[in-house]
């Protein structure tokens, strides 16, 4: 037995290896994985953790698609509570989007503020996107030498008017930009002239505002998306699918080698149209939630390798904005928050469908860090950051909006029985306690 010791060393007879479950004890020193040995080698440590027979040890999530809000909208939302959720979710890395805060992240100094803002109060890692709105394409490549992890753009109304969306053709001279430098774009797709033409939202029937997002708005927009991306060589990837009539043409161009990825969410993959009450305003979002049949696709899509991962999209308000009085769908901020319950939710739609667990991990954590070029980040193997959650598979429990970590008690799970809980979550080896806040700021390329 090797006389070394580490800083802490977890045993377990399910650790979620890059070869899936083993019997394995993980060595950690100085906040990286240093040592994966099996199960019986009685490694030393420090610390030494055993996990319990119902127990998994999975890498921490990484969230892609998560609006912080602050500052600026700190009530909606807010660096504390937010990386609190996250951490309670088992998503050890967050990037932030740049939009809802105020400023939002589309120049170097907005940047700035907003890493000033979060650097004492996350519990988890932290990087961020930048913004691509028309007129700041000089500050593309200053953010990108600040350390964003990349750029986001609407081709449609934004939601927030400081954040101004871009034409087709604006999109596609930015791109090129970020073709230069090989930073991606990352596009809210749904076309703003199709849902123009759409039969305009009001009241409190969720029929009438799925009706005003059509999926061919998503569908011109992502057509869009491709060909541009195609004609200028740049990297882009597709934010939150939910039309699945777009899965063969994203298939296709994959094929023919054009640099596309897509992530969906999880309220597309677990709730749909038909089951949402009218009035129920916590479902609303934009692109909307779709049929049945629509969410059947996704999970093929999902499976086949056209979606490439699943991240929250957590989209919070304040109560009053979701217009619970009314319930109108078309006065109601679109949001939906998730960040604390979205591995919960995905395994245990996945379970039903016979999808493994290592399946969910992969779409949650590798593929996501992948997107992100974090390269430390979403795997349990040598050299790795000590990110890890203790994940209970079989434990059951009821989702409590009350109970929640998110700043505002509104979700369309309230209520909703779950499989697997995250009992506990590492950053860098040390356990998240939710009081001292230890997450690190990352820039692209490190920290």
């Amino acid at each position: 037995m090797s006389e070394e010791r580490f800083d802490l060393v977890i045993r377990g007879r399910r650790i979620l290896t890059t070869a899936g479950f083993a019997p394995r004890e993980v060595g950690v020193r100085g906040g990286r994985i240093v040592a994966l040995e099996p199960l019986g080698n009685g490694l030393a440590g420090t610390e030494i953790i055993e996990l319990a027979d119902d127990e998994t040890l999975l890498p921490g999530l990484v969230d892609t698609h998560v609006h912080v809000n602050e500052p600026g909208r700190t009530e909606w939302e807010g660096f504390a509570s937010a990386t609190r959720a996250a951490a309670a979710g088992g998503v050890t890395t967050i990037i932030d989007m740049p939009l809802n805060s105020i400023p939002p992240t589309t120049t170097v100094e907005g940047l700035k503020l907003k890493r000033e803002v979060a650097e004492d109060q996350a519990f988890v890692d932290v990087g961020f996107w930048g913004g691509a709105v028309p007129g700041n394409k000089a500050d593309l490549r200053p953010l990108h030498d600040e350390g964003v992890f990349g750029f986001k753009c609407f081709l449609l109304h934004s939601g927030v008017d400081e954040f101004p969306h871009l034409e087709a053709d604006e999109m596609e001279e930015d791109m090129a930009e970020l073709k230069s430098f090989d930073s991606l774009m990352i596009v809210h797709a749904e076309d703003s002239h199709a849902i123009d033409r759409a039969p305009h939202p009001g009241g409190d029937h969720y029929a009438t505002f799925l009706a005003s997002r059509p999926r061919g708005a998503e569908n011109k927009a992502i057509a869009e998306v491709i060909e541009r991306a195609r004609w200028t060589g740049a990297r882009a990837h597709i934010l939150h699918l939910s039309s699945s009539d777009a899965l063969p043409m994203i298939a296709s161009a994959k094929r023919d080698g054009v640099k596309l990825t897509v992530e969906t969410c999880p309220h597309y993959l677990t709730l749909m149209a038909e089951e949402i009450p009218d009035g129920a305003t916590a479902y609303k979002c934009c692109p909307p939630i779709r049929e049945a049949s629509n969410r059947e696709l996704l999970w093929q899509g999902l499976l086949e390798g056209t979606i490439d991962c699943i991240v929250s999209d957590h989209s919070p308000s304040t109560l009053d904005l979701k217009d619970l009085e009314n319930g109108d769908f078309a006065v109601a901020w679109g949001g939906v928050s998730s960040l604390q319950l979205g591995l919960s939710l995905i395994w245990t739609e996945a379970r039903h469908r016979g999808i493994p667990l290592e399946q969910v991990v992969s779409w949650m954590a590798g593929k996501p860090a992948a997107l992100a070029r974090l390269t430390t980040k979403g795997q349990l193997a040598l050299g790795y950051d000590a990110d890890f959650s203790v994940f209970a598979p079989d434990e059951a429990f009821v989702v409590d909006v009350s109970k929640l970590k998110h700043k505002n008690p509104i979700t369309p799970y309230d209520g909703k029985a779950l499989s697997g809980v995250v009992r506990r979550t590492f950053l860098r080896g040390h356990e998240i306690d939710g009081r001292t806040p230890s997450g690190r700021l990352l820039r692209r390329g490190g920290v």
